[in-house]
């Protein structure tokens, strides 16, 4: 099976309950609870602006990890999220 990414932050959807919910309560496979929730989006904010917060997360999660390089992960990023589809024809 296909791996699912949240279409705003790119977080990996493989937990239910990190899944986003329509307004009606039914799930919104394109994104997560934190991006979407209840038929909308939780915030307004720009692409690089979701790439500043994935990156503090990231930094957070892969705090014990010598091998975590905070310039890589963002040029990464940077790639990554103009082809998501919230920011598509955004920025």
């Amino acid at each position: 099976m296909e791996e699912m990414y949240c279409q705003s932050c790119g977080m990996p959807l493989t937990k239910k309950e990190d899944i986003a919910t329509n307004k009606d309560g039914s799930l919104m496979n394109e994104y997560c609870i934190y991006c979407f929730k209840d038929g909308a989006f939780t915030g307004d904010i720009s692409m690089e602006g979701m790439i500043d917060i994935s990156l503090k997360h990231m930094k957070e999660i892969f705090k014990d990890d010598p091998g975590f390089n905070e310039q890589e992960a963002l040029i990464k990023m940077r790639g990554f999220f103009p082809g998501l589809k919230r920011w598509k024809s955004k920025e």
